[in-house]
């Protein structure tokens, strides 16, 4: 899942996006409310915490704008313990929860998953393409009664072919929506992961197979005899 994080701390910042990417998240970072504003507008998320005291523009102002333009990705407000009325208001305004500081990343991990996972009901829970069935809450992957269960990437990749049978996804494409803007990671790891995938669903038996389309991308085709 791929999450932006908002927190003009940047201590805190980096010690939230160090704990969120060990427990298997892709992290966004930024640190004004205006650039949280350009990435939303820009990407699709499955999750934002956002801290409500921010430079350029306040966390409840970046609530209300992407509420207003029907953004309905699951939100998750930092808040300072006494900031009882901005509690009420970020809600108000379409805020999932809140969590007050200080707090423990057990909690904030706990937090995290509960918003994202009332996301997750309003899609289908298990996808299907031909013999594949990939579970969105256990991030098994089935032929039958044939499981695997995949490493985050793997997921994120495997469902984003999932969701665009048959269309080309490039690799940038890729690295923008898994990795994120800022990452270092070479371009190259995308053919890592595909390749990867490939033996899975070789192993499984699937009936689509994952080609690749020269200079444009890969995509997931039904499998040719």
């Amino acid at each position: 899942m791929r999450l932006l994080l908002a927190e003009d701390e940047e201590e805190l910042s980096q010690a939230l996006a160090a704990v969120l990417r060990h427990n298997n998240y892709s992290v966004d970072t930024v640190f004004d409310g205006q650039e949280a504003l350009d990435y939303l507008e820009g990407q699709e998320y499955d999750g934002v915490i956002l801290d409500i005291m921010m430079p350029k523009k306040s966390g409840l102002e970046v609530l209300k704008t992407i509420r207003a333009h029907k953004n309905q990705v699951p939100v998750l407000l930092l808040t300072a313990k006494n900031q009882i009325d901005d509690k009420v208001e970020g809600l108000d305004a379409g805020a999932d929860d809140y969590l007050g500081k200080p707090f423990v990343m057990k909690e904030l991990l706990a937090r995290v998953r509960a918003i994202t996972r009332r996301q997750n009901t309003l899609t289908d829970n298990v996808l299907t393409v031909g013999n594949l069935a990939l579970n969105r809450s256990t991030f098994e992957l089935s032929v039958g009664e044939e499981k695997v269960r995949l490493a985050n990437k793997d997921f994120q990749m495997l469902e984003m072919l999932m969701v665009n049978t048959g269309q080309i996804i490039s690799t940038e494409r890729f690295m923008e929506k898994i990795w994120g803007y800022d990452s270092d990671t070479e371009i190259n790891v995308v053919w890592v992961y595909i390749s990867n995938l490939r033996k899975k669903l070789s192993a499984l038996g699937a009936d689509h197979e994952i080609k690749a389309v020269r200079n444009q991308g890969y995509s997931l085709q039904e499998r040719r005899e």
